[in-house]
């Protein structure tokens, strides 16, 4: 099995708790992803709210090379988050405040070194180690079984080894990445606890959270009815949570969508 790099291990045994747990039913969840544009944002700089549950995801881990030209290194993967803000320290340091407070990482994302970020293995077993993950790739270089393999099998690996208490996944409305999480979901769905979609229907069983991009560049913003969907979800007992896009984005407008978000989750239906 792989050797990952030591920061990326000493990160991610600092971030998970010690004896994984299945996760609870709650409705009281705030997941944001951060480190991801290097804004020099911090955990201590995001507002929490003591009632809440707080996911924070590093973002993020990327099985390519960190050359000038970033090659696919088929699942060994290095660690493009900020590193110098985001460290095991402070993973350390942020958890021990709050027993609420979970930081795992995503794995993935859009692009690297200004150039998409594709899913590219070139086999199903050698794809494996690392721990506590969320699963967002947007672009493919793999047909949706193998997709459904590599993922799968990684999750079902840590979860049954005790590393990590929750795997989640970061589908979006376009048809190749539907075809690649369906096929995942359809074969690992019993693995995955959480997942962020707006066609749940194709996700039954799953724990929906809606979802913001805290710049408003895309989807429903803050600041045209997302709260208002938020409290409708709520009194009609179907908001599981929110997540966000990103601390990064957010350290600009002092973290006002962090609140908001969080005061609906707290608030009693």
């Amino acid at each position: 099995m792989m050797i990952l790099q030591a920061l990326f291990l000493l990160a991610i045994l600092q971030a998970l708790p010690n004896h994984a747990a299945a996760p609870t039913a709650t409705a009281d969840l705030f997941r944001e992803y951060i480190g991801a544009e290097f804004n020099n944002v911090k955990f201590t700089d995001v507002p929490i709210n003591p009632q809440v549950d707080f996911h924070f995801l590093l973002a993020f881990a990327i099985d390519y090379d960190t050359s000038g030209s970033p090659s696919p290194t088929n699942g060994q993967f290095n660690v493009f988050w900020d590193t110098d803000n985001l460290g095991a320290s402070q993973i350390s340091s942020i958890k021990s405040q709050n027993p609420k407070i979970k930081v795992a990482l995503s794995l993935g994302g859009d692009s690297v070194s200004n150039g998409n970020c594709y899913f590219t293995p070139s086999s199903v077993d050698s794809w494996y180690n690392l721990d506590g993950i969320d699963i967002d790739y947007e672009h493919f270089k793999s047909n949706p079984d193998t997709f459904a393999e590599c993922i799968g099998r990684l999750i079902t690996t840590l979860k049954n080894n005790g590393v990590i208490s929750f795997a989640s996944i970061a589908p979006f409305d376009d048809p190749e990445v539907q075809s690649h999480y369906q096929a995942l979901w359809n074969k690992y769905g019993n693995v995955i606890d959480y997942y962020y979609d707006e066609q749940s229907s194709n996700y039954d069983g799953g724990k929906v959270l809606v979802s913001f991009i805290s710049d408003g560049s895309g989807g429903l913003s803050p600041a045209d009815g997302f709260f208002k969907a938020c409290d409708r979800l709520k009194k009609q007992g179907k908001l599981q949570g929110i997540f966000a896009w990103s601390a990064d984005d957010s350290k600009a407008n002092g973290f006002r969508y962090e609140r908001q978000s969080q005061a609906v989750l707290a608030t009693p239906n």
